[in-house]
């Protein structure tokens, strides 16, 4: 147990910023379905619709970041990981 709490910290600290990506990207991709129906049911005119595909690239430049986060999450468990393995090995 005593092993695990150190790296539990580091790895907590690095996805509390990542699930606040994710959940910012949710609520703009439920705000864009939301316009989206609205539109559909009252037929909006053009400046609603380039507001939408603003929101869709917003979007997507959502996604490329959270991809990139879930990179540099990924590298940092595997250094936290390998440091941890030499130090057991080391011991």
């Amino acid at each position: 147990m005593r092993q695990i709490l150190p790296l539990f910290i580091p790895l907590l600290a690095l996805a509390i910023p990542v699930a606040a990506v994710i959940m910012n990207g949710w609520a703009k991709v439920w705000k864009l379905r939301v316009e989206e129906a609205r539109l559909r049911v009252q037929g909006g005119d053009a400046s609603v619709v380039d507001e939408l595909q603003s929101l869709r690239g917003e979007v997507d430049g959502l996604r490329g970041e959270l991809a990139e986060l879930n990179e540099r999450v990924d590298f940092a468990e595997r250094l936290l990981t390998r440091g941890r393995d030499e130090e057991t090995r080391k011991a």
